[in-house]
């Protein structure tokens, strides 16, 4: 980022000193050095070009022109004009952003010309007055921050509710924010329905910040988030093994909403770890559980997504290898907790609190901040090793796997079929009782995104001969189920005489 050039102008005598701290400061300050290159007349190679020329030259140049008016008017050109007016009069034409600070006299004490020139300035500025350097070095400081803040190149408040300038409200799907309605409507008595304004749902959501969006709407509800923010995707990578080696045998990026991109991340991960159906003992329905709890792996991600750095150029990783499952958010935690706190029922500090609300709102987080523990309970109470939160450059969550985790793929049952049952096709076979829906399949492998689970669990398990349609010759029917072959019947029992 180029930095904003500061003309720092006055009477060459009277504030000689004040000018030069201004010029040292802004040089070593450690957040106003970072945006800020500070000109003296002091600092002015030596040219064969008029002095008055050379000043009125920085001032075009600048992008501020910072004025010290005092006591005294300093040297007159032939037309009776100092170079301090010169440059403000010049600052002015060229529309700089122009702060003028006004040393504390009274008008007596003040030459004439330089009384009008301070009643020139505060006729179109809002200037501040200053009594000695101190007061004066408070007092630049919070203008420059306050324009660092009007930039919008610093922000005092969340990322998530600062205003997106670029966007108009054709960047909002309107069918993702009726979906919203009607799912925080059925989660958390949302009070409004999928047919009021839409303008009106978001103020409520206080989405709109004087009549226009914040960034938090496009990361909801945009029809494209990535247009916006670059790198607000998630990238899911499966590994053969315990380390980050290639070939990686899986790996997707994920672009959407942030609702999208949590349940395509989810499903990536429930795609590809190991699944255990239980017996009709205990229910009518047959229980299935996975290797991980579904709630552990969605609260890692669910907490990445929702809590991350989102000005940072890094992407939320999420990386499963053969022992573990690991959750990378490029953010840290806030200041008032610690991996310790974190881990115990603790306050809700949410880094984009606005994203927070929505999610709440639509029964992905909880309010009360006991996500983690939660996690960790369900962790253990599946008989994992308890997961490993870890702060450095980006905040990691690790959640472990069983020691014995399967492979990635599961022979066919005769050894001469060339192909190979995935992962995914498995699961599907194991939890297939009677006839069921599509609907009901995904509900009872608890996965979300839809068409994911076309591909990789209805187009697969009818291509390996392992389910059938019951409307053969009406592939998209509403009426259509799916039922076990006489193959997948077989393996189904394999399987679960194996788990036995």
């Amino acid at each position: 980022m180029n930095k904003l050039k500061v003309f720092i102008s006055s009477v060459q005598n009277e504030f000689a000193e004040e000018r030069q701290m201004l010029y040292d400061y802004l040089l070593n300050d450690a957040l106003l050095g970072r945006f800020f290159e500070p000109f003296i007349f002091e600092k002015l190679p030596a040219r064969d070009i008029k002095v008055s020329k050379a000043y009125l030259q920085q001032v075009k140049i600048s992008d501020v022109y910072l004025g010290l008016f005092g006591k005294e008017y300093g040297f007159e050109n032939k037309e009776g004009i100092s170079p301090t007016e010169l440059e403000f009069d010049c600052a002015t034409e060229h529309q700089k952003v122009r702060l003028i600070f006004i040393a504390h006299h009274s008008d007596s004490e003040i030459h004439p010309k330089e009384l009008l020139l301070i009643k020139k300035a505060e006729s179109v500025l809002v200037r501040k007055k200053f009594i000695d350097a101190a007061e004066l070095k408070t007092a630049v400081y919070a203008s420059l921050v306050n324009l660092l803040e009007e930039k919008e190149l610093i922000r005092s408040g969340p990322f998530d509710a600062t205003i997106c300038k670029e966007a108009t409200f054709e960047d909002i799907d309107p069918e993702r924010l009726k979906w919203f309605v009607r799912t925080a409507r059925a989660k958390r008595n949302f009070p409004f329905t999928e047919n009021d304004d839409p303008e009106k749902i978001l103020t409520h959501l206080h989405l709109i910040k004087s009549g226009q969006l914040t960034n938090a709407s496009l990361l909801l509800f945009g029809r494209e988030p990535q247009r916006f923010f670059v790198t607000s995707e998630v990238r899911c990578a499966m590994f053969h093994g315990n380390e980050v080696q290639k070939p990686i045998p899986s790996y997707q990026v994920y672009k959407g909403d942030v609702f999208q991109l949590v349940e395509q991340a989810v499903d990536f991960v429930l795609s590809r770890i190991d699944l255990y159906v239980g017996d009709r003992s205990l229910s009518v329905d047959v229980p299935v559980h996975y290797e991980i709890p579904r709630t552990a792996v969605t609260e890692a991600i669910v907490n990445a997504v929702a809590h991350r750095d989102y000005t940072s150029k890094g992407s939320v990783q999420v990386m499963l290898f053969r022992d573990r499952l690991e959750v990378w958010n490029p953010g840290q935690l806030s200041y008032r907790l610690t991996i310790p706190k974190l881990k115990k029922p603790h306050g809700s500090f949410p880094t984009n609190p606005l994203l927070a609300e929505s999610l709440y709102l639509a029964g992905y987080i909880e309010r009360m901040g006991t996500g983690i523990p939660d996690m960790i309970n369900v962790c253990l109470e599946a008989g994992l090793k308890e997961p490993e939160l870890i702060q450095e450059e980006s905040f990691k969550a690790i959640l472990w796997r069983k020691v014995n985790a399967a492979p990635q793929v599961t022979p066919q049952v005769t050894p001469q079929a060339a192909r190979q049952v995935t992962r995914q096709a498995k699961n599907l076979v194991l939890i297939m009782t009677d006839e069921m829906t599509r609907d009901e399949l995904q509900e009872k492998l608890q996965l979300k995104d839809r068409e994911n689970f076309r591909k990789l669990y209805i187009s697969e398990a009818l291509e390996q001969g392992l389910i059938e349609m019951t409307i053969p010759d009406k592939p998209t029917s509403p009426e259509q189920k799916y039922r076990l072959t006489a193959k997948g019947k077989a393996l189904q029992q394999r399987w679960k005489n194996q788990e036995k």
